[in-house]
């Protein structure tokens, strides 16, 4: 990797209360909860002074090293959500930085559960394993979310070179690329991260 990279799952909002599939296009007004706009505020916070890894040897031919850049965010990409854009304009306000928005960084699309309950969703699609090559009407699989995911990520870590880098997304698609960056199997990265066991909200983590 060119950059250190941050991942940031975004504040609670109103589909997490209640339980409501929200993805692309949005069918109803979804904002951060007063406890999603305090846990971006947090985030903004951990992240003002923020210190990398102590430094890692890769082994590739350029010698390329983690830990060997500035503290703090350089560059903040988000999702173009509403509860993804909250996030990133209180924690962009409180390191000073203004998001970028990219469409790659969204929810997973659930097609005409779009909008619903996550539980009727569940029901459908119990096997999460199935998800990698079944899709919903008018919705994508996993393998559609990591192929969009990973594009972003080779795209600016071609483009940009020891930055500290801050990607606000959302669970699913942040499992995703974090394991694929890992080199993990499909199998192994729902191994690796089980459903309970996955990134918070507003839960920062170092790629």
């Amino acid at each position: 990797m060119n950059n250190n990279y941050f991942l940031l799952r975004h504040g609670e909002a109103l589909s997490n209360q209640k339980m409501i599939s929200s993805c692309w296009p949005e069918k109803f007004i979804n904002p951060l909860t007063k406890k999603g706009k305090q846990e971006a505020r947090e985030a903004g916070l951990k992240l003002k002074d923020k210190k990398v890894d102590p430094v890692r040897d890769y082994g590739n031919k350029n010698k390329t090293r983690r830990g060997q850049i500035s503290n703090g965010v350089d560059l903040i990409f988000t999702s173009d959500l509403l509860r993804t854009k909250q996030t990133a304009e209180i924690v962009g306000k409180e390191i000073g930085i203004k998001p970028k928005p990219d469409k790659r960084l969204r929810e997973y699309n659930t097609g005409i559960f779009n909008g619903g309950s996550l539980h009727k969703f569940r029901e459908v699609f119990k096997k999460e394993q199935e998800r990698w090559k079944k899709k919903p009407v008018k919705g994508e699989t996993y393998t559609d979310i990591t192929k969009r995911m990973y594009d972003f990520f080779q795209d600016i870590d071609k483009k940009y070179s020891n930055k500290n880098i801050l990607i606000i997304s959302h669970q699913l698609p942040l499992i995703l690329l974090e394991g694929k960056v890992k080199g993990y199997s499909q199998k192994g990265i729902l191994e690796k991260f089980p459903k309970g066991k996955r990134i918070q909200t507003g839960e920062v983590k170092q790629l």
